[in-house]
């Protein structure tokens, strides 16, 4: 085994001796030792290699999305938690966080009882209160160790494995020396099986925890990239083969029954029973000294980030390397209060149980990485596929839930838990982590998605350009374009600079951030633009026919009526806002001009119930206007809101046009409560709507650049109204299109065409080549007819017949071609898939 360096500098650590030698000493530790002749002895040979095949298949797939993620990016302190915080983001690594310092801590106090295991054994002494007194001496001695550093600690890593490799040597020597084959092939069986399959893995399974040893420590390491997975690889390859050959040796040396009642079975087996005896106690100290190594230092990692406030003391480092001492001490506490408890076996299934989740997230975390297909996903380990990933969330799972299914479901309903109020309570992660690029993963496929499907007049959704200059104007455009979204629609709040050359820049700057900030104080979910153009109309033209991607894009501008009496001379502002309506509306948007006084806030809570008056035409623009009141009312404090519907009629049959109106909003399924107003000037308008919270007013604009609605200028309307929407459209609105209507429908009637025409041409093609071979068989009947025969006239006109039906024929072909190779073209113009070149 190579290393690069054991130690370059004070608290950098090269791969033998900040990730190998961890790793492994920590994975041939207590359980290879005391518990691996148990399992063999109640499980049978062959189950056991089963048992151990598992286990390690977790460490192999695990270790394989470690090696794709470390070499992806510049791995900091906190191993597991740092790879899993910085792919999946705050709240999957403040859980994880959590539960990896609490399994690292535990795992001291589960060596430390193994320790005084073998100690006790050794000396003769009995009684759990005898092996908690030496293990608590041990953690006391480890506790000094981890309180001096990491350099030291890693110093008495070499003692151990001088006496881990002695017995080894001694077992495999004791071993072969009483191999007995017959004794082999009765042992594969166990005959009285003592525990079922997964109790006795997951007895096993904290074996093959160590190896993740190595990357705990990532933060002192030289360079975790290229250390981690080469050190993390060589540690489990060589504990495997470390582990099956242990059994097979087992298995060869002792009866099963002796393996079942005696821990100490390997000493018995082995050359010299003290080397083993020696063994444990290095093998358990050096596993507790790594796991005290990690789990402060994990602490320390999580605490720096600063997800949890009352953590951050914890994030102190004292000496040249940092080292956290303030964990340590937590971590040593944590641990005495296990020792307490004293039961190896018990501690064995928690430490399982929390490996298994962390695992399965850093499965799941390189998984999600490489799902996201980020151009900057590029490790540097070739020999990784994300399926890899996949497949080891998946057994981590599902060995978690087969071991204790209960005990897996409150491991993840506490990690679920801690998810939860992280989402609800963290601050803004300080580092980036794989969800955007996931999202823009995801962003692109529905895009292409939708885009394969033809769009409908159901798909209609407010796709809104908040446009205004003024921040208090743009706050209350925010405002109500929260509103009118419905949940389904998008905003982009736009600022145009008239401005040019390096002005442009700098304006164009200050503006970005002003934005943002309105957006951050508002809370509000909008996008945020920014133009710098001499001319705002052409910019505006420009933006409205161009913004979006894909099928989504910009339907409706949004202004505020405001915006022209802000006075100011500074070159950023437009006064002149009227005159962005018509390019606006001939470029396709709606234009939406909103007029809301000071006083009425349309968010703010009321004990009275609302009300939205919408001023009836029967076109585009009330259809809009209906649509956009129902979106409204999606809004919690809008949603018991009353919509009424005002329709303008001079004809004094009520019944029957409230009939008419009421069976309009039945087809539309909205409600609302149709009205008829009889006659229109000021006054009644006022009468109707003027303490109506909310007036949607469509207005249309005269020669002169008025804005009027009917006959009435709309500005003299807007002093007496509380808050008004002007609304124009200039789009089709459809509010009861059935499915089958639209472009889909006629994409379907064009495709339907397309085959009757195939299908014509196909049968003109028959008919062509059956007048041809008539009209080819006669001829060749009539060659043999004599010149001076009777019925010599007849065939000829029979011959001349047949010909001129086999030429009707082949026009009729021609004509039928003709008309497929048109519709064809127009079914290649509408993206219709075409296969008929040929005919």
């Amino acid at each position: 085994m190579s290393s690069n360096s054991t130690e370059s500098a004070p608290g950098r650590l090269g791969t033998f001796a900040g990730v190998f030698t961890p790793s492994v000493l920590t994975i041939l530790g207590i359980i290879l030792f005391l518990r691996l002749g148990y399992v063999v002895g109640a499980a049978g040979l062959g189950e056991a290699l089963i048992i151990i095949a598992v286990a390690n298949l977790i460490s192999v797939l695990t270790s394989f999305s470690l090696a794709a993620v470390a070499t992806n990016m510049k791995v900091g302190g906190g191993g597991d938690y740092y790879l899993i915080s910085r792919t999946l983001g705050i709240e999957f690594g403040g859980a994880i966080g959590v539960v990896l310092f609490l399994a690292q801590s535990v795992s001291i106090a589960f060596y430390c009882i193994g320790f005084g295991e073998a100690l006790a054994a050794i000396l003769g002494l009995t009684g759990h209160v005898t092996v908690q007194l030496i293990a608590g001496t041990a953690l006391l001695f480890l506790f000094l160790l981890a309180w001096i550093g990491a350099d030291l600690a890693t110093k008495f890593q070499y003692v151990v494995m001088v006496f881990l490799i002695l017995a080894l040597l001694s077992f495999y020597i004791g071993g072969i020396r009483q191999w007995d084959s017959g004794l082999l092939m009765e042992n594969w069986v166990a005959k009285d099986g003592t525990a079922s399959f997964w109790i006795l893995f997951a007895l096993f399974f904290p074996a093959v925890t160590g190896f993740t040893q190595g990357v705990s420590m990532s933060g002192d390491l030289e360079d975790p990239g290229r250390s981690l997975p080469k050190g993390t690889f060589a540690a489990v390859f060589l504990s495997i083969l470390v582990y099956f050959s242990v059994a097979v040796v087992f298995a060869a040396s002792t009866p099963l029954k002796i393996l079942v009642g005696d821990y100490g079975a390997m000493e018995q087996i082995a050359l010299y029973g003290w080397l083993i005896s020696g063994g444990v106690i290095a093998a358990t100290l050096s596993s507790a000294m790594a796991s005290f190594l990690g789990a402060p230092r994990i602490l320390q990692s999580l605490a720096s980030d600063k997800i949890f406030p009352f953590l951050v003391p914890f994030a102190k480092g004292y000496g040249a390397s940092g080292n956290p001492r303030r964990g340590v001490l937590l971590s040593f506490g944590i641990a005495a209060a296990t020792v307490l408890m004293g039961q190896l076996d018990l501690i064995a299934g928690v430490v399982s149980m929390f490996f298994l989740i962390s695992y399965g997230l850093l499965n799941y975390a390189t998984y999600f990485e490489a799902s996201a297909e980020s151009p900057s996903f590029r490790p540097r380990f070739r020999w990784y596929s994300k399926k890899i990933s996949l497949v080891g969330a998946l057994i981590c799972l599902g060995v978690m839930l087969s071991i204790d299914f209960k005990t897996g479901i409150a491991a993840v309903a506490i990690l679920f838990a801690i998810f939860q109020y992280l989402k609800r309570v963290a601050a803004p992660a300080r580092w980036a982590d794989s969800r955007r690029s996931y999202h823009l993963k995801l962003v692109r496929e529905n895009l292409l998605g939708a885009q394969k499907v033809p769009e409908h007049p159901r798909d209609w959704r407010p796709y809104v350009l908040a446009l205004s200059n003024d921040d208090e104007h743009m706050a209350q455009l925010l405002d109500f374009s929260a509103l009118i979204e419905g949940k389904s629609g998008i905003t982009t709040a736009v600022r145009i600079l008239q401005a040019r050359g390096y002005r442009a820049v700098k304006l164009k700057a200050d503006a970005e951030k002003d934005l943002a900030r309105i957006i951050y104080e508002k809370e509000s979910s909008a996008f945020s633009l920014v133009l710098s153009s001499e001319s705002p109309t052409n910019a505006l033209t420009v933006l409205c026919q161009s913004f979006g991607l894909g099928p989504v894009k910009a339907n409706t501008v949004l202004l505020n009526w405001n915006e022209q009496y802000v006075k100011n001379d500074d070159p950023v502002r437009f006064h002149d806002y009227q005159a962005l309506i018509r390019p606006a509306v001939q470029s396709g948007c709606n234009i939406i001009l909103w007029d809301e006084k000071e006083r009425h806030e349309v968010t703010e809570d009321s004990d009275k119930q609302r009300t939205i008056d919408v001023w009836w035409q029967d076109d585009d623009t009330s259809r809009l206007m209906l649509l956009l009141a129902y979106l409204i009312t999606r809004d919690d404090h809008w949603e018991d809101a009353q919509i009424r519907l005002l329709a303008c009629y001079l004809d004094r049959d009520n019944e029957q046009i409230m009939q008419m109106l009421a069976d309009t909003l039945d087809e539309y399924r909205i409600q609302a409560e149709p009205k008829i107003i009889l006659g229109m000037n000021e006054a009644v308008f006022f009468k109707t709507s003027g303490q109506a919270d909310l007036v949607f007013l469509p207005v249309s604009l005269k020669n002169e650049d008025a804005l009027m609605f009917g006959d009435l200028r709309a500005d003299r309307l807007l002093p007496g109204l509380k808050s008004v929407a002007m609304v124009m459209a200039a789009q089709k609105i459809e509010l009861d299109s059935s499915p089958e209507e639209g472009r889909a429908g006629e994409l379907a009637i064009l495709f339907d065409e397309l085959k009757h025409a195939e299908k014509r041409v196909e049968a003109a093609k028959k008919r062509a080549q059956q007048a041809a071979k008539s009209a080819t068989e006669f001829i060749k009947d009539a060659d043999e007819i004599q010149f001076n025969d009777p019925n010599l006239l007849t065939h000829l006109k029979e011959k001349i017949a047949l010909q001129e039906k086999s030429e009707e024929a082949n026009k009729k072909v021609l004509k039928e071609q003709a008309k497929l190779k048109d519709i064809s073209q127009r079914a290649k113009d509408e993206g219709l898939a075409v296969d008929n070149e040929d005919q």
